[in-house]
Protein backbone atom coordinates (compact mmCIF):
# COMPACT_ATOMS: atom_id res chain seq x y z
CA UNK A 1 0.00 0.00 0.00
CA UNK A 2 1.47 3.76 -0.83
CA UNK A 3 1.29 7.22 0.07
CA UNK A 4 -1.94 9.16 -1.17
CA UNK A 5 0.66 11.15 -2.95
CA UNK A 6 -0.84 14.24 -4.50
CA UNK A 7 -3.66 13.83 -1.74
CA UNK A 8 -4.44 14.69 1.98
CA UNK A 9 -5.13 12.17 4.06
CA UNK A 10 -8.14 12.49 6.51
CA UNK A 11 -9.88 10.34 8.99
CA UNK A 12 -12.63 9.56 6.45
CA UNK A 13 -9.72 9.21 3.32
CA UNK A 14 -8.20 11.01 1.08
CA UNK A 15 -9.02 13.87 -0.15
CA UNK A 16 -8.23 16.52 -2.82
CA UNK A 17 -6.47 19.82 -1.04
CA UNK A 18 -8.24 22.35 -2.40
CA UNK A 19 -11.38 20.66 -0.44
CA UNK A 20 -9.89 21.69 2.81
CA UNK A 21 -10.17 25.37 3.28
CA UNK A 22 -9.29 27.43 6.35
CA UNK A 23 -7.01 25.23 8.05
CA UNK A 24 -6.12 24.93 12.01
CA UNK A 25 -2.60 23.31 11.87
CA UNK A 26 -2.58 22.49 15.03
CA UNK A 27 -5.49 21.57 17.73
CA UNK A 28 -6.45 18.85 20.09
CA UNK A 29 -10.32 17.71 19.69
CA UNK A 30 -9.61 14.21 22.31
CA UNK A 31 -7.00 13.70 24.58
CA UNK A 32 -5.66 13.78 28.64
CA UNK A 33 -3.06 15.62 29.71
CA UNK A 34 -2.52 14.35 33.15
CA UNK A 35 1.07 13.77 32.16
CA UNK A 36 1.29 17.70 32.99
CA UNK A 37 -0.42 18.08 35.83
CA UNK A 38 0.60 20.95 37.91
CA UNK A 39 0.46 21.16 41.50
CA UNK A 40 -1.22 24.24 42.26
CA UNK A 41 0.31 26.71 45.16
CA UNK A 42 -0.01 26.44 49.12
CA UNK A 43 -3.41 26.70 49.73
CA UNK A 44 -5.19 26.13 46.72
CA UNK A 45 -5.51 22.13 46.87
CA UNK A 46 -9.09 22.22 47.30
CA UNK A 47 -9.56 24.36 44.04
CA UNK A 48 -7.54 22.19 41.85
CA UNK A 49 -10.21 19.44 42.89
CA UNK A 50 -13.48 21.42 42.48
CA UNK A 51 -15.58 20.92 39.32
CA UNK A 52 -15.45 23.80 36.88
CA UNK A 53 -18.11 26.27 37.54
CA UNK A 54 -18.82 30.26 37.10
CA UNK A 55 -17.65 31.22 40.62
CA UNK A 56 -14.21 28.52 39.41
CA UNK A 57 -13.73 29.62 36.26
CA UNK A 58 -11.31 32.37 36.44
CA UNK A 59 -8.96 30.40 38.42
CA UNK A 60 -9.00 27.90 36.67
CA UNK A 61 -8.44 29.89 33.43
CA UNK A 62 -4.70 31.22 35.29
CA UNK A 63 -3.77 28.03 36.00
CA UNK A 64 -5.35 25.70 33.53
CA UNK A 65 -2.28 22.88 34.29
CA UNK A 66 -3.54 22.35 38.42
CA UNK A 67 -6.96 21.49 37.84
CA UNK A 68 -7.28 17.98 36.86
CA UNK A 69 -10.47 17.96 35.48
CA UNK A 70 -9.75 20.61 32.88
CA UNK A 71 -6.65 17.98 31.39
CA UNK A 72 -9.74 15.63 30.29
CA UNK A 73 -10.88 16.99 27.13
CA UNK A 74 -11.59 13.60 26.02
CA UNK A 75 -14.96 13.52 28.46
CA UNK A 76 -16.06 16.31 26.51
CA UNK A 77 -16.73 14.72 22.69
CA UNK A 78 -20.62 16.64 22.54
CA UNK A 79 -19.42 19.92 23.19
CA UNK A 80 -16.26 19.64 20.74
CA UNK A 81 -18.27 18.35 18.25
CA UNK A 82 -20.69 20.99 18.87
CA UNK A 83 -17.37 23.61 18.54
CA UNK A 84 -16.32 22.23 14.93
CA UNK A 85 -19.87 23.15 13.55
CA UNK A 86 -19.74 26.54 14.99
CA UNK A 87 -16.22 26.26 13.39
CA UNK A 88 -17.52 25.07 9.70
CA UNK A 89 -20.11 28.04 10.35
CA UNK A 90 -17.39 30.34 10.34
CA UNK A 91 -15.81 29.28 7.12
CA UNK A 92 -13.80 26.35 8.88
CA UNK A 93 -13.01 23.55 7.04
CA UNK A 94 -10.34 21.55 8.39
CA UNK A 95 -8.50 20.80 11.62
CA UNK A 96 -4.90 19.24 12.43
CA UNK A 97 -5.45 16.99 15.50
CA UNK A 98 -1.42 16.55 16.92
CA UNK A 99 -2.69 14.13 19.81
CA UNK A 100 0.25 11.49 19.42
CA UNK A 101 1.04 8.55 21.74
CA UNK A 102 1.37 9.54 25.36
CA UNK A 103 -1.50 11.89 25.00
CA UNK A 104 -4.57 9.18 24.96
CA UNK A 105 -5.39 9.24 21.02
CA UNK A 106 -8.37 8.29 20.06
CA UNK A 107 -8.87 7.99 16.27
CA UNK A 108 -12.37 6.65 16.47
CA UNK A 109 -13.65 9.75 18.46
CA UNK A 110 -11.22 12.03 15.64
CA UNK A 111 -13.55 9.92 12.98
CA UNK A 112 -17.23 10.58 14.96
CA UNK A 113 -16.01 13.87 15.00
CA UNK A 114 -15.26 14.39 11.14
CA UNK A 115 -18.44 12.30 10.66
CA UNK A 116 -20.64 14.73 12.68
CA UNK A 117 -19.34 18.03 12.13
CA UNK A 118 -18.38 17.96 8.47
CA UNK A 119 -15.33 19.52 9.14
CA UNK A 120 -11.99 17.77 7.72
CA UNK A 121 -9.85 16.19 10.44
CA UNK A 122 -6.71 14.76 10.28
CA UNK A 123 -4.65 12.48 12.86
CA UNK A 124 -1.03 12.41 14.14
CA UNK A 125 1.00 9.74 14.14
CA UNK A 126 3.85 9.46 16.37
CA UNK A 127 5.37 10.06 20.42
CA UNK A 128 4.92 12.89 22.57
CA UNK A 129 7.92 14.14 25.00
CA UNK A 130 9.95 11.31 26.69
CA UNK A 131 7.78 12.03 30.15
CA UNK A 132 5.04 9.99 28.26
CA UNK A 133 7.20 7.27 26.06
CA UNK A 134 7.14 3.74 27.89
CA UNK A 135 9.62 1.50 28.67
CA UNK A 136 9.03 -0.33 25.65
CA UNK A 137 9.29 2.86 23.34
CA UNK A 138 12.39 3.82 24.84
CA UNK A 139 13.73 0.48 24.02
CA UNK A 140 12.77 0.64 20.58
CA UNK A 141 15.55 0.95 17.83
CA UNK A 142 15.35 3.42 15.13
CA UNK A 143 14.09 1.29 12.54
CA UNK A 144 11.31 0.45 14.27
CA UNK A 145 10.09 3.45 15.50
CA UNK A 146 9.69 4.40 11.53
CA UNK A 147 7.88 0.92 10.72
CA UNK A 148 5.11 2.23 13.35
CA UNK A 149 5.16 5.63 12.22
CA UNK A 150 4.92 4.32 8.37
CA UNK A 151 2.35 1.87 9.45
CA UNK A 152 0.05 4.04 10.82
CA UNK A 153 -0.14 6.29 7.86
CA UNK A 154 -0.82 3.14 5.29
CA UNK A 155 -2.78 0.78 6.79
CA UNK A 156 -4.20 2.44 9.98
CA UNK A 157 -3.63 3.40 13.99
CA UNK A 158 -4.37 1.95 17.01
CA UNK A 159 -5.68 -1.18 15.55
CA UNK A 160 -8.18 0.36 12.78
CA UNK A 161 -8.19 0.88 9.74
CA UNK A 162 -8.59 4.94 10.36
CA UNK A 163 -5.04 6.26 8.89
CA UNK A 164 -2.79 9.02 10.16
CA UNK A 165 -2.57 11.80 7.67
CA UNK A 166 0.58 13.20 9.54
CA UNK A 167 3.70 12.82 11.59
CA UNK A 168 3.12 14.66 14.98
CA UNK A 169 3.07 16.63 17.24
CA UNK A 170 6.68 15.05 17.91
CA UNK A 171 7.28 15.95 21.51
CA UNK A 172 11.14 16.91 22.35
CA UNK A 173 12.11 18.32 25.55
CA UNK A 174 14.66 20.74 26.61
CA UNK A 175 16.78 19.19 27.04
CA UNK A 176 16.41 17.00 24.44
CA UNK A 177 16.50 13.11 25.66
CA UNK A 178 18.00 10.43 23.74
CA UNK A 179 14.73 8.03 23.35
CA UNK A 180 13.43 11.81 21.59
CA UNK A 181 16.29 11.84 19.75
CA UNK A 182 15.60 8.50 18.47
CA UNK A 183 11.93 9.61 17.70
CA UNK A 184 13.01 12.68 15.70
CA UNK A 185 15.64 10.59 13.49
CA UNK A 186 12.37 8.10 12.72
CA UNK A 187 10.36 11.32 11.86
CA UNK A 188 13.05 12.00 9.05
CA UNK A 189 13.15 8.34 7.82
CA UNK A 190 9.66 8.18 7.74
CA UNK A 191 9.07 11.31 5.75
CA UNK A 192 11.68 10.72 3.43
CA UNK A 193 9.73 7.56 2.78
CA UNK A 194 6.43 9.07 2.23
CA UNK A 195 6.80 12.19 2.06
CA UNK A 196 4.41 13.13 4.40
CA UNK A 197 4.23 16.47 6.16
CA UNK A 198 5.77 16.61 9.62
CA UNK A 199 4.97 18.60 12.65
CA UNK A 200 7.67 19.69 15.89
CA UNK A 201 6.98 20.24 19.84
CA UNK A 202 9.93 22.06 20.38
CA UNK A 203 11.60 22.52 23.95
CA UNK A 204 10.64 25.34 26.21
CA UNK A 205 14.28 27.03 25.26
CA UNK A 206 15.26 29.51 21.83
CA UNK A 207 17.92 27.22 20.98
CA UNK A 208 15.43 23.86 21.10
CA UNK A 209 14.03 24.77 17.03
CA UNK A 210 17.46 24.78 15.62
CA UNK A 211 18.72 22.24 17.08
CA UNK A 212 15.89 19.85 15.65
CA UNK A 213 15.73 21.10 12.50
CA UNK A 214 19.49 20.36 12.40
CA UNK A 215 18.90 16.72 13.59
CA UNK A 216 15.79 15.95 10.97
CA UNK A 217 18.24 17.87 8.44
CA UNK A 218 21.14 15.18 9.12
CA UNK A 219 18.45 12.33 9.92
CA UNK A 220 17.46 12.99 5.88
CA UNK A 221 14.38 14.83 6.08
CA UNK A 222 12.34 17.38 4.14
CA UNK A 223 12.45 20.54 6.00
CA UNK A 224 10.13 22.47 3.44
CA UNK A 225 7.07 20.01 4.70
CA UNK A 226 8.17 20.31 8.08
CA UNK A 227 6.48 22.84 10.78
CA UNK A 228 7.86 23.99 14.09
CA UNK A 229 5.47 24.41 16.49
CA UNK A 230 4.63 26.94 19.28
CA UNK A 231 6.81 30.12 18.52
CA UNK A 232 5.28 32.50 20.19
CA UNK A 233 6.36 30.74 23.84
CA UNK A 234 9.95 29.26 22.31
CA UNK A 235 11.48 32.27 19.99
CA UNK A 236 10.86 35.34 21.52
CA UNK A 237 14.01 37.73 20.11
CA UNK A 238 12.97 39.56 16.56
CA UNK A 239 16.77 38.42 15.18
CA UNK A 240 16.71 35.14 16.40
CA UNK A 241 13.00 34.09 14.91
CA UNK A 242 14.40 35.84 11.21
CA UNK A 243 17.34 33.59 12.20
CA UNK A 244 15.78 31.22 12.08
CA UNK A 245 13.32 32.02 9.81
CA UNK A 246 15.39 31.25 6.88
CA UNK A 247 15.99 27.98 8.07
CA UNK A 248 13.20 26.84 5.56
CA UNK A 249 10.52 25.03 7.82
CA UNK A 250 6.82 26.58 8.29
CA UNK A 251 6.62 28.79 11.65
CA UNK A 252 3.81 28.37 13.79
CA UNK A 253 2.04 30.47 16.04
CA UNK A 254 -0.65 28.40 17.55
CA UNK A 255 -1.25 29.38 20.84
CA UNK A 256 -3.96 32.05 19.73
CA UNK A 257 -6.11 32.27 22.63
CA UNK A 258 -3.57 31.31 25.72
CA UNK A 259 -2.83 34.65 27.98
CA UNK A 260 -1.04 33.51 31.20
CA UNK A 261 0.01 35.11 33.57
CA UNK A 262 2.21 32.36 35.09
CA UNK A 263 4.03 30.01 32.65
CA UNK A 264 3.95 26.66 34.83
CA UNK A 265 6.40 24.28 32.12
CA UNK A 266 9.23 27.62 32.00
CA UNK A 267 8.09 30.59 34.54
CA UNK A 268 11.11 32.06 32.45
CA UNK A 269 9.13 32.69 29.41
CA UNK A 270 6.25 35.84 29.52
CA UNK A 271 3.76 34.51 27.24
CA UNK A 272 2.26 36.42 24.53
CA UNK A 273 -1.30 38.02 24.45
CA UNK A 274 -2.89 37.94 20.92
CA UNK A 275 -1.96 41.56 19.72
CA UNK A 276 1.88 40.60 20.01
CA UNK A 277 1.22 37.34 18.11
CA UNK A 278 -0.71 39.29 15.35
CA UNK A 279 2.32 41.70 15.35
CA UNK A 280 4.81 38.20 14.93
CA UNK A 281 2.69 37.33 12.01
CA UNK A 282 3.19 40.72 10.33
CA UNK A 283 6.88 40.72 10.74
CA UNK A 284 6.84 37.59 9.34
CA UNK A 285 4.94 38.58 6.87
CA UNK A 286 6.43 42.20 5.85
CA UNK A 287 9.76 40.39 5.96
CA UNK A 288 8.76 37.65 2.74
CA UNK A 289 8.12 34.67 4.91
CA UNK A 290 4.30 34.76 4.29
CA UNK A 291 4.52 31.46 2.84
CA UNK A 292 5.71 29.47 5.85
CA UNK A 293 3.58 31.28 8.39
CA UNK A 294 0.94 29.15 9.58
CA UNK A 295 -1.74 30.05 12.49
CA UNK A 296 -3.64 27.87 15.32
CA UNK A 297 -5.05 27.92 18.72
CA UNK A 298 -3.19 24.30 20.70
CA UNK A 299 -6.51 24.01 22.46
CA UNK A 300 -6.15 20.74 24.80
CA UNK A 301 -7.46 22.04 28.33
CA UNK A 302 -11.73 22.29 28.95
CA UNK A 303 -11.52 26.15 29.96
CA UNK A 304 -10.33 27.02 26.32
CA UNK A 305 -13.69 25.52 24.87
CA UNK A 306 -17.08 27.93 24.47
CA UNK A 307 -18.84 25.45 27.17
CA UNK A 308 -16.26 26.55 29.60
CA UNK A 309 -16.45 30.43 28.68
CA UNK A 310 -13.54 30.07 26.68
CA UNK A 311 -12.66 31.45 22.93
CA UNK A 312 -12.88 28.27 21.22
CA UNK A 313 -11.95 26.87 17.49
CA UNK A 314 -13.00 29.59 16.10
CA UNK A 315 -11.44 32.23 17.83
CA UNK A 316 -9.00 33.06 14.87
CA UNK A 317 -11.85 33.30 11.98
CA UNK A 318 -13.85 35.54 14.22
CA UNK A 319 -11.81 37.64 16.49
CA UNK A 320 -7.86 37.05 15.16
CA UNK A 321 -8.29 37.80 11.09
CA UNK A 322 -10.57 41.22 11.44
CA UNK A 323 -7.55 42.08 13.86
CA UNK A 324 -5.26 41.37 11.51
CA UNK A 325 -6.33 43.09 8.66
CA UNK A 326 -6.52 46.35 10.71
CA UNK A 327 -3.53 46.04 11.75
CA UNK A 328 -2.33 45.73 7.92
CA UNK A 329 -2.27 42.35 6.87
CA UNK A 330 -3.56 41.79 3.48
CA UNK A 331 -6.16 39.64 3.14
CA UNK A 332 -4.31 37.49 0.35
CA UNK A 333 -1.82 37.40 3.19
CA UNK A 334 -4.48 36.02 5.35
CA UNK A 335 -5.58 33.50 2.79
CA UNK A 336 -1.95 32.37 2.45
CA UNK A 337 -1.65 31.48 6.42
CA UNK A 338 -5.14 30.06 6.59
CA UNK A 339 -5.56 28.12 2.91
CA UNK A 340 -2.69 27.96 0.80
CA UNK A 341 -0.04 27.12 3.31
CA UNK A 342 -1.59 24.21 5.19
CA UNK A 343 -2.52 22.58 1.66
CA UNK A 344 0.74 23.10 0.61
CA UNK A 345 1.98 21.42 3.93
CA UNK A 346 -0.60 18.69 4.23
CA UNK A 347 -0.21 17.13 0.60
CA UNK A 348 1.91 14.19 0.32
CA UNK A 349 4.25 14.29 -2.20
Amino acid sequence: MSAPSGRVQTVLGPVEPSALGRTLTHEHLAMTYDCCFCAPAPGHEAASLEPISMSSMYWVQKNPYCHRENLRLDQEREAVRDELLRFRAAGGGAVVENTTRGLSRDVRALRWLAEQSGVHVLAGTGFYVDATHSAETRAMPVEQLTDTLVGEILHGADGTSIKCGVIGEIGCSWPLTESERKVLEATAQAQAQLGCPVIIHPGRNPSAPFQIIRILQEAGADISKTVMSHLDRTIMDKKELLEFAQLGCYLEYDLFGTELLNYPFNPDIDMPDDNKRIRRVRLLVDEGYGERVLMAHDIHTKNRLVKYGGHGYSHILTNIVPKMLHRGISQSAVDKILIENPKQWLTFK
